[in-house]
């Protein structure tokens, strides 16, 4: 079952289920913020206090960070890109089966996304809901000139505890360090116990998270970066649409082309960033 809604402000969603999971897609960013197998709790963290508003980024689930990630170096510009706040077309919904429905939505290049970014595209955000996740962000070329995009699908899992976590996969893998701006290196497996901001280079496998109650699997394609990121005790205070102790409860592993990662594009060409989670 797929089914268009609204909330009492307007703000337009669609709902999916079928018979081994279910979902929620803003139109606003093309942005999942619901997904949960059947019988099982919710895989995406989404803030009990988070903007379903018009203009404002949707705190958790999956936001997607594009055409760059980041701060743009005009900082006047959105950070993470504009297509997060942008409405996207649903122009594709469809059920395989009793077990997988899928949802294709599309953002193309306007006048106030030419201000900010002077090219033509056609992105697709490709969304198939099973009792895996999985998510294609497919960015097109439709213009005369290459161009360069960095982004991520900034996926905010839910966790028992983040005492409780642990990331496996990326043991000797060069990363930036985003709060030093310093390179490093990975040694072992990922625990948090401090705030974390990291863009992992050279990935070429799958990464597990392991909670307190389960394990969860991440397998990227055309991507050899990965952002590992919680904000801990301070600067979750300092965050919009998040409560004191919601660090507690989130973890984001965002499947990216950032930094060194960053992908050209030329004219008529395409490129799809791929996430599947299960």
């Amino acid at each position: 079952m797929i089914v268009h809604k609204k909330l009492a402000n307007g703000f337009a969603f669609i709902e999916i289920k079928n018979s081994a999971a279910e979902a929620k897609i803003a139109l606003q960013g093309a942005h999942l913020f619901h997904y949960e197998r059947v019988g099982e709790e919710p895989i995406l963290w989404l803030s009990e206090v988070s903007d379903f508003e018009y203009g404002k980024a949707i705190r958790g689930g999956v936001p997607v960070c594009w055409p760059w990630f980041g701060f743009n170096e005009d900082k006047t510009l959105p950070q993470h890109g504009f297509a997060r706040t942008a409405i996207w077309e649903c122009v594709s919904c469809s059920e395989t089966d009793e077990n997988s429905s899928s949802v294709i939505l599309r953002l193309t290049h306007s006048q106030e996304s030419l201000k900010m970014w002077p090219y033509l595209f056609e992105l697709d955000l490709h969304v198939t809901i099973s009792d895996k996740l999985t998510m294609e962000l497919k960015t097109t070329n439709l213009d005369s000139t290459p161009f360069t995009i960095t982004q991520a699908l900034h996926t905010y899992f839910a966790l028992t505890h983040i005492s409780d976590a642990v990331i496996k996969g990326l043991d000797k893998k060069p990363y930036l360090n985003a709060l030093t701006w310093k390179n490093e290196v990975q040694e072992g497996d990922i625990i948090f116990n401090q705030e974390v901001d990291r863009v992992y280079q050279e990935v070429d496998g799958e990464i597990t998270l392991c909670d307190k109650n389960r394990t969860l699997h991440v397998r990227n394609e055309n991507s050899s970066s990965v952002v590992v990121w919680n904000p801990w005790i301070e600067k979750t205070k300092r965050m919009n649409a998040m409560k004191p102790n919601a660090y507690e409860h989130m973890l984001c592993i965002e499947s990216a082309n950032a930094f060194d990662d960053a992908r050209v594009i030329n004219p008529q060409k395409s490129h799809t960033l791929k996430a599947v989670i299960y």
